[in-house]
């Protein structure tokens, strides 16, 4: 056989005008992230409504608990070892029983186990103050206001993970109070992480939480950032930002394309190297495509978990591509983690006593949260109602409660008894109630800034003793309808002193209220919240002498719309 010399070949194929083989381009490498926001230590599976965009039903299912996720978790490693957990904030705060009455410090534990590398710090790692989200990242038990510190385990050592905020500046020495930013090498890429919350956290957090802090802008924090880490080597940039949006896609909607709120007009101000942003804070599920890069966020709860595919150019080190799943943590789902499972076992064993403690007889199994097209909700008016009842010795009028503090609906099991475990997860802020006096012209200031807030509409829920109407055709500032408010049926005297009740919260501006901040004579009874909605429930309890229905099904009409 003769064999034909190859520069032969190529000399014969080039004269018969054959094309030059184009090299194969390298492969993408795949980088793998988790992400989930607003945990809020829900360190148990928790009720999950959802509609799928499977098939546009709503559906309501336990989803959840540091045990599914752990299980999750680990079958995703077993896909990529290299996979990265990192979250958007609001990992404690506003939470259950089983993780507030230790400290929180048993949801830091858990998501440590978890694997969490980075997180964005949010508005609620700010409730009890600066002193104690920095006990949280770097452990100790000295200066938690609560005396709950270290009663759980004597060692507590801190968050495994780092939390970030690149926009919350020390006033005093004009540097970040947290790192803007980490660096983690995946697979041989430098992956800079960017944390920030939302720069309006002074609005939803006790102004004595954050004294001496500023919040500033995320975008412009976030891209200041991103300037030292691309100098410290970083070719992908990612955003973890306690702010959010909304949708009405369904939370697993694949490149949904509705995202509308704060985070998209973040979005669309950042470096265009940010090719995902990782958000929270809305408490809502979505995978969109808005402001020329991906935004998610995971519901909350760890309901939710965001599984995250990055496609980065090998040559470049830049992203290619962003592929998003949101999928449901559902228990049983996949094999066990025997050890995260044997740590909420050893926990809700420590707390089973105090938990299951009953404190009343109840109507029903469950009062939502859930309000009606006027803005009331059955559980709004029982909080309301119970903090004027817990006050009327102080001669209280009217109470008001704001839907941020309550955190759940209120589920009994089917015996109907309320336990303290169920009661808190409703008021788990541990928020005091405070007695003040308002003139009628600044009550009226107070229901029409409903409306006036930065973050948009959010109905205060108030106390059987108040009525109005509002007019949904009115300019904001003006929607409350003339003549219409009532207290105790007598027609609110915009000249008269009233006494009124609200927790610390709303007491200080909170929520966007800054009329409370007027009020004159304030006095804090040391109250909580949820000793008043205990006490409530156990002097209401059905069939009790004189009783009123402690949890009605309905919201009764304190608040109607007239258009």
């Amino acid at each position: 056989m003769i064999k034909t010399p190859l520069c032969l070949l190529v000399v014969a194929c080039l004269a018969a005008g054959c094309a030059p083989l184009a090299p194969t381009p390298p492969a993408p490498i795949e980088i793998n992230l988790v992400a989930l926001n607003d945990f809020h230590g829900h360190l148990e599976a928790s009720k999950f409504v959802y509609t799928s965009a499977r098939d546009g039903k709503e559906n309501t299912i336990m989803a959840g608990g540091i045990d599914n996720l752990a299980a999750a978790l680990q079958a995703f490693r077993l896909e990529d070892k290299d996979l990265v957990l990192v979250g958007a904030g609001d990992l404690v705060g506003g939470t259950p029983a089983m993780s507030s009455m230790w400290a929180d410090e048993p949801s830091i534990v858990a998501l440590s186990m978890l694997g969490m590398k980075f997180s964005s710090v949010g508005n609620h790692e700010f409730d009890l103050g600066r002193a104690e989200l920095l006990r949280k990242q770097h452990g100790g038990c000295q200066g938690e206001p609560g005396g709950k510190a270290c009663k759980l385990a004597p060692d507590f050592r801190g968050a495994a993970f780092t939390y970030l905020g690149a926009n919350v500046i020390d006033k005093v020495t004009g540097k970040p109070l947290l790192p803007a930013f980490s660096i983690e090498q995946v697979k041989g890429v430098k992956v800079a992480f960017i944390g920030a919350v939302l720069k309006n956290t002074p609005s939803v957090v006790l102004a004595s939480s954050i004294e001496g802090l500023a919040f500033t802008d995320e975008a412009d924090a976030i891209n200041a950032a991103l300037v030292q880490a691309r100098a410290q080597g970083a070719s992908v940039f990612v955003a973890l930002i306690h702010e959010g949006g909304n949708t009405t896609e369904p939370f697993d909607q694949a490149d949904c394309t509705e995202l509308k709120g704060p985070v998209v007009g973040i979005a669309e101000r950042l470096d265009p190297a940010i090719r995902l942003v990782i958000s929270g804070h809305s408490h809502s599920g979505f995978q969109c495509k808005a402001g020329g890069r991906t935004i998610t966020q995971a519901q909350m709860g760890g309901h939710v978990l965001s599984r995250i595919k990055l496609s980065i150019d090998p040559a470049s080190g830049s992203v290619r591509d962003v592929v998003v799943r949101n999928v449901a943590v559902r228990p049983g789902e996949y094999p066990a983690d025997p050890k995260v499972a044997g740590y909420l076992a050893a926990v809700k064993a420590q707390s089973s006593a105090a938990l299951a403690r009953p404190v009343a007889r109840v109507a029903q199994r469950s009062t939502a949260r859930r309000m009606n097209d006027a803005g009331e909700s059955a559980l709004g008016n029982l909080v309301a109602d119970a903090v004027v009842d817990a006050t009327r010795a102080e001669g209280v009028q009217v109470g008001f409660m704001n839907m941020g503090g309550l955190r759940s609906d209120f589920d009994v099991s089917e015996n109907l008894v309320a336990t303290f475990g169920q009661a808190q997860a409703v008021l788990p802020f541990s928020n005091t109630l405070v007695v003040m006096d308002m003139t009628g012209a600044q009550l009226r200031a107070v229901l029409e800034q409903q409306w006036l807030r930065a973050s948009g509409r959010a109905m205060l829920q108030v106390s059987r003793s108040l009525y109005y109407q509002w007019d949904n055709a009115r300019p904001d500032g003006q929607r409350v309808v003339p003549g219409s408010v009532r207290i105790n049926g007598a027609p609110l005297d915009d000249a008269r002193t009233y006494k009124v009740v609200a927790n610390n919260f709303l007491a200080e501006g909170g929520d966007g209220y800054p009329a409370f901040r007027q009020a004159a004579n304030k006095a804090d009874t040391r109250i909580l919240d949820l000793e008043a909605l205990i006490g409530y429930l156990a002097r209401n309890q059905p069939g009790a002498a004189g009783a009123a229905l402690a949890a009605p099904a309905l919201p009764s009409a304190r608040i109607e719309r007239v258009n």
